[in-house]
């Protein structure tokens, strides 16, 4: 996690980004060519689908089929859990906030639960909201202490949370279909019924009662003709990208020493590293000490709409992962006997579209309000904001009927962004749109129109946190 810094009045969260020169890129052609018109075979139709597997996506499907709805799933890898599993963001930024409150709860809770101790690592819960200055300087070197506080921000297997993910899905009902890619919305009169999926059996058609765009860049909003934003301040990590990887055969624990205890030497080998690589990035710990996961480099400058674009970082992030490992096993402690175990499958996207919708979570928004139609508790980005109350209607779009929006993709500006596209907050927002989706569908009436006190009566049923104000006119 990066530092924070005021600028100009507004806050960034900041950490490095590489800014980097793009190669040669080839001409591409201006030729366009005619598709004929053809018929799509359907194939299946439901209440709810479910376009995107990731954390949003997996606890939207969740979430609905446990109300009843018959859920259809479409992914377009092999596995559940996005970026927190093919993408290798294996920490899972706070779940609490800064007095050690377990804010993010419900579906994602259960999910880190069916982890067993050898899966997941991370503080004990009666430390969480510590301000030990011991614990806090342990914690801080495994990603789970910020501004002098233990938070609850654990390190997992990515592995085990594909498979537990999985699971829950398969439990609750839903019908999951892999290697299908969610190519664009069905609409008509301005109402999504569905989504286009390209598999190997070629083009064919989803039809539902209510769709939820749960890509993560918001490829179906886009296409349904809801509006959206997509700039971001270049100072910020946000619009960066990069392909994570792990190295085994580590000890992290030494590293981890060498880092704390020797201050001046980690200093001289970080900036040995930069002026070798340019782009250089620290390892940081995994669920295990043999185990390291590289988050970056984040390459700047490039966008996560653009084919050509993510091609480049993924042939620099590969090239990157190659240098690492030399210059860190013969210069880094622990990484003498280091060696590639994993570059994630799946490219590490921070920011693509934002929506624009009946609401947004805003700065403004950072000061404690709660909002009337709260659908979850967001901890803030420093112990001098309160608690943040994401309401329902920044994943409802304005305009387009039908659809809802979790995930990073949702309503909210450039600097909320900064924590309301992390994984926890897309298990939030995820698990209200399934819960709304159910209700929609069930009930015949518009997404916007979904009755807020009954969403959040089914959200607390499913042991959602929400604000104690709201928790007792619901209960």
């Amino acid at each position: 996690m990066g530092s924070l810094s005021e600028d100009g009045g507004r806050l960034f969260f900041r950490s490095e980004a590489f800014d980097v020169k793009k190669s040669n890129r080839r001409k591409l052609s201006s030729r366009t060519m005619e598709e004929p018109a053809r018929s799509i075979p359907v194939h299946t139709e439901c209440d709810v689908l479910v376009v995107g597997g990731g954390p949003a996506g997996t606890t939207a499907a969740i979430a609905a089929a446990r109300l009843g709805a018959d859920v259809v799933l479409l992914e377009r890898y092999n596995h559940l859990g996005g970026l927190s599993t093919g993408g290798l963001v294996i920490w899972i930024d706070r779940m609490t906030d800064w007095d050690g409150q377990h804010v993010i709860r419900g579906i994602a809770e259960e999910m880190l639960s069916r982890l067993g101790p050898d899966k997941i690592a991370g503080p004990q819960r009666q430390d969480w909201g510590s301000r030990d200055p011991a614990k806090a300087a342990y914690w801080s070197l495994r990603s789970a202490a910020y501004h002098n506080t233990v938070t609850h921000s654990p390190t997992l297997d990515p592995e085990w949370l594909k498979a537990e993910s999985l699971s829950m899905v398969v439990e609750a009902g839903v019908h999951t279909i892999f290697h299908a890619w969610g190519s664009g919305p069905i609409v008509e009169d301005g109402r999504v019924r569905g989504c286009i999926f390209e598999s190997k059996e070629g083009r064919r058609a989803v039809l539902a009662k209510v769709t939820i765009d749960c890509t993560g860049d918001g490829d179906l909003y886009a296409q349904s003709g809801a509006d959206f934003e997509t700039q971001v301040d270049p100072r910020d990590i946000h619009g960066c990208m990069n392909t994570a990887w792990t190295f085994a055969g580590v000890d992290m624990k030494a590293f981890l020493h060498f880092r704390a205890e020797l201050p001046e030497q980690f200093s001289q080998f970080m900036a040995r590293g930069r002026a070798e690589m340019q782009s250089f990035e620290k390892p940081a710990v995994s669920w295990r000490d043999d185990i390291a996961v590289f988050m970056g480099p984040r390459l700047a400058g490039y966008s996560a709409l653009k084919v050509e674009d993510l091609s480049e970082v993924e042939i620099r992030s590969h090239k990157l992962m190659i240098k690492h490992l030399a210059f860190y096993r013969e210069h880094a402690p622990g990484f003498e006997g280091a060696y590639i175990m994993l570059s994630a499958p799946q490219l590490g996207v921070r920011h693509g579209r934002r929506l624009l919708a009946l609401d947004r979570v805003t700065r403004e928004m950072w000061d404690g309000r709660i909002a009337a139609d709260e659908i979850g508790v967001s901890p803030s980005l420093a112990p001098k904001f309160s608690n943040v109350s994401v309401p329902y209607g920044a994943i409802v779009p304005s305009h387009v009927k039908g659809l809802l929006a979790p995930g990073r993709h949702l309503a909210c500006d450039a600097t909320s962004h900064s924590f309301m596209r992390e994984i926890p907050q897309c298990w939030l927002t995820g698990h209200a749109a399934g819960v709304a989706a159910a209700i929609a569908a069930d009930r015949g009436v518009e997404v916007a129109d979904v009755p807020i006190v009954e969403l959040q009566s089914g959200l607390k049923a499913q042991g959602a946190f929400l604000q104690k104000s709201r928790q007792a006119a619901i209960a």
